[in-house]
């Protein structure tokens, strides 16, 4: 059964849908590119829409410790007028197959642009960066995302966050990070430790034993087939009670798509669905590229998520 059937027949997918859209001069080219991951190409189209995004009213802290090794370091965002409550806290966890990737390098809009965007819109952004594999493979990525949250947890009101207004967001294979330190008890021990709801964006790989063998697979969870069920966090994240927003482009490498329908149909057999979006016109890397810009379209679907509690408007999936 092709994926878009499964979309069209599955009753138990829902769906939020964004009213804003690609615009045309780049929803056309991410056509042309299709499913592939373009890193270049989606990065021309990107980065001039944010070559002047504004710091003006952004208090900024970078590279701060959150454990002992270099990599182990994130920068906090957060609006620099006084709030008269706490502000909700958004953690981003970048993607790059594991192996590459950073919270922020010179001469790139990304990802300051989703920490920016946090922070124009009333949140405090920590965007963080991770030991990467292969010489950090797999529990090391989701261990860094516990450590990072706890840090959250223990220092965020000082950038006036609210500790327990948490979210988390996790982009391709940052989502997996995430995936696993939402579904695995051993990385973040009995609760979910104050979160308010996770969102996966994108996300690579949320089954190592059901995904289609790959380069980054093999990188971060290893080369053992047999060692993927205990190092799968896919019951976990079926079980879990976290508010959750599963985000999927319609560009998606359809190996990411059939694990994040995968994860939604188990969900909804318990009566447990998470919010579900499938982003019109996007592609995997244009979901996470776009925030900041007047491309809204993926940026409105996490704010009311995160606006609403933990919750969204559902409806039925029909495409």
């Amino acid at each position: 059964m092709s994926i878009r059937h499964t979309f069209a027949c599955s009753l138990s997918l829902v769906a939020l849908h964004a009213v804003a859209q690609v615009p045309p001069e780049i929803g056309g080219k991410l056509n042309a590119i299709g499913h592939a991951v373009d890193l270049p190409a989606v990065t021309a189209l990107y980065a001039p829409t944010l070559k002047h995004q504004s710091y003006v009213g952004t208090r900024v802290t970078r590279e701060v410790s959150y454990g002992k090794d270099a990599a182990q370091r994130l920068d906090v965002f957060a609006p620099d007028t006084p709030a008269t409550t706490p502000r909700p806290v958004l953690i981003f966890v970048h993607g790059g197959g594991f192996v590459s990737g950073d919270k922020h390098t010179a001469d790139s809009p990304f990802y300051d642009n989703v920490m920016l965007w946090a922070a124009h819109h009333g949140m405090v952004g920590v965007n963080i960066n991770y030991r990467l594999a292969p010489k950090n493979p797999w529990p090391v990525g989701a261990e860094d995302v516990g450590l990072a949250t706890r840090w959250v947890q223990e220092n965020i009101a000082v950038h006036g966050g609210d500790p327990q207004r948490v979210y988390l967001l996790g982009h391709s294979a940052g989502g997996t990070l995430v995936a696993s330190y939402v579904g695995q008890q051993q990385f973040h021990g009995q609760s979910e430790i104050g979160l308010a709801g996770v969102i996966l964006l994108s996300a690579g790989i949320l089954d190592p034993t059901t995904a289609e063998p790959s380069a980054p697979l093999k990188a971060y969870f290893g080369d053992d087939p047999h060692r993927y069920a205990e190092r799968s966090s896919f019951q976990g994240l079926v079980r879990t009670r976290l508010p959750m927003l599963v985000a999927v482009s319609a560009l998606e490498p359809p190996p990411f798509e059939r694990q994040a329908l995968q994860l939604q149909n188990a969900r909804c057999r318990l009566d447990r669905c998470a919010s579900f979006v499938r982003l019109a016109g996007h592609d995997h890397l244009s979901t996470v590229f776009s925030f900041n810009t007047t491309d809204e379209s993926v940026a409105d679907a996490v704010l009311a998520f995160i606006r609403g509690s933990g919750t969204a408007p559902t409806q039925s999936a029909s495409n």
